[in-house]
């Protein structure tokens, strides 16, 4: 039997409640397989490790996603965005059922799914946040390999999954309601608020933008100078402990030798303790409102193995941010 979370929440009502939203969706990227990442993950037992070991009151619909009736039957380029129309409804409509589990104090965990579905529980956790606690900002820490920060324009694959964060942050603006224009000036975040951790591939649009604005970035260079230990002391102090944050952690984070099974792994990434040691110290701010897992993918890697370690290890990731602790 593993200790329950024993850190109080700064900025939820209790701690024991935890909303969970599967999103079945890969259309954010172009190789099939990672819509079966939350199935994956609860057929592994993440879930009944939640609640059994962590001891948390889940309020799931026992639903993974697919979002099958909000896609288009013909999902043509809009500004070298590929699938712009589907990936801007499904976010939609994830932003809804995030925001309805975060609206009542809820933590909330998004099983992806590609990274482009961020934009959707972000926007859902940011606005929750904003009329809960008179509008406070919400900041995130993004763990990935990737800055995922691009621009239609500047992106070279027109995948949004490599956009999420340009979307979030007001970088990229649409006027046209049916592509991303639904999201409001409540549904963003500040580029002042939000730390990236484990870069490693980071395109040369993308090194502009985080130049231009800014923005705190820890790359794998950072991670060997430092250690762990002193980037999380340098990312969670230039957050500050009065601010609302929400983890979203892509598994390709992770050095490929531990998690192979993602759709763009990059060598030289995070040990698993490193990604374990990262979500245990935001756990520990009290701070934590919202918590994705992206881009496990099943269907890659050279055998099962390689699936069933990088299910592993993303099950451990969730299991940390919510207070699993080795003592």
């Amino acid at each position: 039997m593993i200790s329950p979370p024993a850190t109080n929440p700064k900025f939820l009502p209790t701690a024991a409640d935890l909303g969970v939203v599967a999103v079945g969706f890969s259309g954010g990227q172009c190789k099939p397989g990672v819509d079966a990442a939350p199935s994956a993950l609860i057929d592994a037992g993440l879930l009944n490790q939640l609640s059994a070991d962590l001891g948390f009151t889940l309020h799931h619909d026992d639903t993974v996603h697919s979002y099958a009736t909000l896609l288009p039957a013909s999902d043509p380029d809009y500004r070298s965005m590929k699938n712009p129309l589907a990936v801007s409804a499904v976010t939609k409509r994830l932003s809804e059922q995030v925001y309805e589990h975060a609206s009542q104090g809820r933590c909330v965990l998004t099983l992806g799914g590609d990274h482009s579905v961020a934009i959707g529980s972000i926007a859902g956790v940011a606005k929750a946040v904003r009329e809960r606690l008179a509008g406070r900002e919400l900041a995130v820490i993004w763990v990935d390999a990737h800055a995922d920060i691009n621009t239609p324009e500047t992106s070279s694959s027109g995948n949004i999954h490599g956009m999420p964060v340009a979307f979030l942050s007001g970088l990229v603006r649409s006027d046209r309601a049916d592509i991303f224009g639904w999201l409001q000036p409540d549904q963003l975040i500040s580029l002042k608020k939000l730390v990236y951790i484990g870069l490693r591939d980071v395109d040369p649009g993308e090194k502009k933008i985080l130049r231009e604005h800014g923005i705190r970035a820890f790359s794998m260079h950072d991670i060997d100078k430092y250690g762990i230990g002193k980037v999380m002391e340098m990312a969670l102090g230039h957050i500050g402990a009065d601010t609302p944050i929400h983890l979203s952690f892509d598994v390709d984070a992770l050095d490929p030798l531990i998690a192979p099974s993602t759709g763009t792994p990059v060598r030289g990434g995070l040990t698993l303790r490193e990604g374990d040691f990262i979500c245990e110290c935001v756990h520990e701010t009290g701070s934590l409102v919202g918590l994705d897992l992206v881009e496990v993918n099943p269907s890659l890697g050279e055998d099962h193995v390689g699936a069933r370690e990088t299910i592993r290890a993303g099950c451990s990731i969730v299991r940390c941010a919510l207070g699993e602790s080795l003592l």
